[in-house]
């Protein structure tokens, strides 16, 4: 029919639309972390692994080598970690309901299985 709006609300219910925020179409969820924190940490680890590469084309030392992979991964570790915390101080904080609780929960269980 011309002119008519689909009426069915998401389970998520209705969510003001934000340019700057991705929104999970399946929950309504939105990332919680310090944004700024995530991608400065982001582009430092991309730093160190562009310069990885360049120290494997020089054909420099394993250990040296190594030892900056270690870091990276470290830095990698510590974004997960921060997304982790702003998703259990946001997103299972304000569940509203037992069973979004519970989903929350799983959900952090299992990406707990695969670290």
């Amino acid at each position: 029919m011309k002119g008519c709006y689909d009426t069915t609300i998401p389970p998520w219910g209705i969510m003001k639309k934000s340019s700057t925020k991705k929104i999970n179409k399946e929950t309504g969820d939105i990332m919680r972390a310090d944004k700024k924190k995530v991608v400065r940490l982001l582009k430092t680890a991309r730093g160190q692994i562009d310069g990885i590469l360049n120290m494997i084309e020089e054909d420099r030392y394993c250990m040296d080598i190594s030892h900056q992979l270690m870091a990276t991964e470290a830095i990698i570790h510590k974004v997960n970690k921060e997304i982790l915390a702003a998703h259990m101080k946001g997103c299972v904080a304000e569940a509203s309901t037992p069973e979004e609780v519970e989903l929350k929960i799983d959900e952090l269980i299992h990406i707990l299985d695969k670290l």
